[in-house]
């Protein structure tokens, strides 16, 4: 890998990490332990709902829009430590 692309993956890395970090603080962890007054869903079932109505959103826009992908990407990483997926060299060939 070029130097320059590492450096940009880091880059992107570390501020989805501030990104999902300032989300969590302003909504009160809401994804990992919802407050649950209109809806009873998991958090897996609830974030499963956000991803899909992101892919809708992308798939039904003319327009590529950076907060529907980092939206996705955030959710994504809330999957992750929900079911306990924090490491992945197992994943590596």
């Amino acid at each position: 890998m070029e130097d320059s692309i590492g450096k940009q993956i880091e880059g992107v890395g570390t501020e989805l990490i501030k990104f999902v970090q300032e989300k969590n603080r302003r909504y009160g962890n809401s994804g990992l332990d919802p407050f649950r007054v209109f809806s009873k869903l998991s958090p897996r079932e609830g974030f499963n709902l956000r991803m899909d109505d992101k892919i809708s959103r992308i798939k039904n826009s003319d327009v590529l829009r950076k907060n529907d992908v980092v939206d996705l990407m955030g959710y994504l990483m809330l999957v992750c430590i929900n079911e306990g997926w924090i490491k992945f060299d197992d994943l590596l060939d």
